[in-house]
């Protein structure tokens, strides 16, 4: 399989071999152009930044058997079947098994894409998100363009949008929420609860598959721009309570699109809120914040 070209047409974007494959699809109706409610997006190459995990997956039983026969040649005396995984796919001499098993992000426990890489150094970044001992705090983000519905047969079933992808962060929710700076005079005791809380409630928005203006803006945020956490703590300690965070198009959006991401919080005594907004410009495939977070004022719409 030839990797992903985000210049070629949609029909060949994985490539010769993957033509017949993409007609096939298109042919049974799975063939997709829907951008997610990216707005402007392209509708053949959307863009997406998702956060979730990867998974592995065989497409074939002759792959699953493949694996077998690997395992087999290799010291996996006392590993638990995870680890077996990671120890296998993590020699040099199985390089050859990356590239046939299908590597899947779940969003939330659902399967949401099937990741392809651009090139084949790119199988080393799907290889950091194997962990030998995953646990339910781990964490991948994949920036990448998304392509037409896989067919049936790409793999064992799964018909899933196909993510040719840019970018993948992996690391697990604690090293990162230890990596966010503490701000000078907070302490560091009440300001890793804060930026786990803020971490877990983006994480559990509804249908954030990251592939829309408004998840990407809120997800690049979430694990880009450390200042959110610097806010909430601030005004947790202030006495207020997290209300709210939304996100829309920004009504200076012109030749680029801007998406204004919200943050709303009340007073728990005086019910009070206090807004603060930030600009973050999601034109291109790596959004960017196109102004700092600043307090807004409320206008009703």
């Amino acid at each position: 399989m030839q990797l992903f070209d985000p210049l070629e047409t949609q029909r060949s974007w994985l490539g010769s071999r993957s033509r017949g494959v993409v007609a096939q699809a298109c042919a049974e109706g799975s063939c997709s152009t829907d951008t997610g409610g990216g707005g402007e997006a392209s509708s053949s190459y959307p863009f997406v930044y998702a956060i979730g995990n990867i998974d592995i997956r065989f497409p074939s039983l002759g792959v699953e058997k493949e694996f077998v026969q690997a395992s087999g040649r290799a010291n996996t005396a006392g590993l638990t079947d995870q680890q077996t995984l990671h120890s296998v796919l993590t020699r040099p001499q199985n390089r050859y098994l990356t590239r046939q098993v299908c590597w899947v992000m779940t969003i939330e426990g659902l399967d949401s894409y099937l990741l392809q890489p651009r090139e084949s150094a790119d199988f080393d970044l799907l290889l950091e998100a194997v962990r030998a001992n995953p646990g339910r705090m781990d964490i991948d983000v994949v920036v990448g363009l998304r392509g037409p519905l896989a067919p049936p047969s790409m793999c064992n079933g799964l018909t899933v949008p196909i993510v040719g992808f840019s970018q993948i962060y992996s690391f697990d929710r604690d090293t990162f929420v230890k990596a966010v700076p503490v701000p000078q005079g907070t302490k560091s005791a009440t300001f890793v609860p804060t930026v786990g809380e803020l971490l877990e409630r983006i994480l559990k928005m509804a249908d954030n598959a990251g592939a829309t203006d408004e998840h990407r803006a809120l997800n690049y945020l979430v694990t880009r721009y450390p200042v959110i956490y610097n806010l909430a703590a601030e005004r947790f300690s202030a006495g207020y309570s997290l209300e709210s965070i939304d996100s829309s198009p920004s009504r200076l959006s012109g030749a680029r699109r801007m998406v204004n991401v919200n943050f709303v919080f009340v007073h728990r005594q005086t019910s009070v809120p206090d807004r603060y907004s930030v600009r973050v410009d999601v034109t291109e495939e790596f959004p960017f914040l196109a102004s700092t977070l600043t307090p807004a004022p409320y206008i009703e719409r």
